[in-house]
């Protein structure tokens, strides 16, 4: 049998080398890729919208300071292209009901502290409280001390929906007047009320609001017999009603030359907020919150500048866009540049903030990625050299041999068409030379075998020529070994001795 003298036919090398290995490189940056696609989702989902244009008000019946106001506020946000639209309402009860009902399209609104519910709250925030509503009391006869002395007369207490009523109403409860009984409450407001009081046809009025400007409030303290409730039991109603504030119309408020009032007159306010509902863009709610402090922010008889808007909490809870602005202003984007340009880099740095985030230190391992799937194409056949290596230095037969050559084969075969990127091309002769490496070992180990093969049939056959005897020498038998002693001494005794 003809022994394998090595490979029948010369390797084909088929690599291929190329600048980039695309399919490594995608492998390598897919998975990061598709990280960066399901934030950019996430993010694209969890992003506020871009805020809307145009959204609606509903501010107070029609020449009232909150329609007034709501009008200031329509152009100070059409200068950020915002279209505000003004609803007329009868008032507060009415604004609460807007907002609290989600068919009516309201956005914001006026609500006066004291006359929302528990329950119409829910799903409500406020922007910050805007201005105080003063209650004024305006009554005919002798000084009165304490609310419960109206028990029995005709009051006016504002209009049926109005903040004025409801306001009036919870006092009037506290002090044991309530609807039913014997003082009759009648539902005037505003002007009707104030001329109701100077003609006589109501004992007193309640008035609160736009009824209890400065200039109204002069008017009927001038007149005879109408005098101003004094609220000598203001800290006990602050504090027993948190939604009211106490203040104090100073001397000469009305008049400094004749010193109108002559003495501070003492008076409890709660405050009107400016409720949105939860859903409100917070770009929306700073615009909306400089519009208050533009439109409410200025000095008058009852409050001093920069007073409103204020963080006041009370029916409603400050949102947390409010409580923000209220802390650290505009946003740095809002204060440089113009509002939509702002509104837009803002959602923008939502989704790109995130990805710059995830992939500077991703990106960093795409090399790392890159060069170990291309390595690792060279590095997985060693394992399988350094096992025909081993092989090859045990004994083994003629057919391990040509079994661990054929596997050899395979190997340099497979190498041999591999695609490698340039920068990697010394490994992969690197390889081709180890292949080569235990190519000779495996062919020394076979050379070696054979030749001790060789010399092993040689020293057989020079056995056998020693031990087989030869023609003629039949008879002749080896001496043994005490017979060739005595030969030996009998020849040296035969040798002639010196003379």
């Amino acid at each position: 049998m003809k022994p394998a003298t090595g490979r029948k036919r010369p390797p084909r090398l088929v690599a291929r080398f190329v600048a980039i290995s695309w399919r490594d490189l995608a492998v390598s940056f897919g998975p990061i890729l598709l990280i960066a696609i399901v934030a950019i989702w996430v993010a694209v989902r969890l992003i506020q919208p871009a805020p809307p244009s145009t959204l609606t008000i509903s501010a107070g019946p029609q020449g009232s300071t909150f329609w007034t106001a709501a009008q200031k506020y329509k152009d100070i946000l059409a200068r950020n292209r915002i279209t505000l639209n003004v609803l007329p309402s009868e008032g507060s009860l009415q604004n609460l009901k807007r907002l609290s009902d989600p068919n009516s399209n309201v956005d914001v609104g006026f609500v006066q502290d004291g006359v929302a519910p528990g329950a119409a709250s829910s799903g409500l925030m406020s922007l910050g409280s805007v201005s105080y509503v003063p209650l004024a009391i305006f009554y005919h006869g002798p000084t009165v001390a304490r609310l419960s002395e109206f028990k029995g007369q005709r009051l006016a207490v504002g209009a049926e929906g109005s903040g004025t009523r409801e306001l009036a109403l919870a006092l009037l409860k506290a002090n044991g007047i309530e609807p039913g009984g014997s003082t009759r409450l009648l539902p005037l407001s505003g002007d009707d009320a104030a001329q109701a009081l100077v003609s006589g046809k109501v004992d007193a009025a309640f008035l609160a609001g736009d009824s209890a400007q400065p200039a109204v409030m002069g008017k009927l303290y001038r007149t005879p017999n109408v005098q101003f409730y004094d609220f000598s039991q203001a800290d006990a109603y602050t504090r027993r009603f948190p939604y009211l504030t106490q203040l104090e119309l100073p001397m000469g408020a009305f008049d400094l030359g004749k010193n109108l009032p002559s003495a501070p007159v003492h008076m409890v306010a709660p405050t009107a907020e400016l409720v949105a509902r939860d859903s409100l863009h917070p770009a929306l709610s700073d615009l909306l919150i400089e519009a208050a402090r533009e439109v409410h922010g200025k000095a008058n008889i009852m409050q001093r500048a920069g007073e409103f808007p204020a963080p006041l909490a009370h029916d409603f809870p400050i949102s947390d866009d409010a409580a923000r602005y209220y802390k650290s202003g505009k946003s740095f984007l809002y204060r440089l540049l113009p509002f939509w340009l702002a509104s837009l880099a803002d959602r923008l740095l939502v989704v790109v903030v995130p990805l710059v985030v995830l992939l500077i230190p991703a990106l960093r391992l795409v090399p790392s990625l890159y060069a170990w799937r291309v390595k690792s194409r060279i590095y997985r056949w060693y394992g399988a050299l350094i096992a025909i290596e081993r092989s090859a230095l045990s004994d083994h037969s003629a057919a391990e041999r040509a079994s661990l050559m054929q596997r050899l084969d395979a190997i340099e075969d497979s190498v041999n068409g591999l695609k490698m990127p340039l920068a990697y091309a010394d490994q992969f002769y690197v390889l081709r030379e180890h292949i080569g490496f235990v190519r000779a070992r495996l062919t020394q180990s076979r050379d070696a075998q054979r030749d001790m093969s060789t010399e092993d049939a040689d020293e057989s056959a020079d056995g056998d020529r020693t031990a087989v005897p030869q023609a003629g020498d039949a008879d002749i038998a080896p001496p043994a070994p005490n017979e060739a002693a005595e030969i030996g001494e009998t020849r040296a005794d035969d040798r002639p001795k010196p003379d």
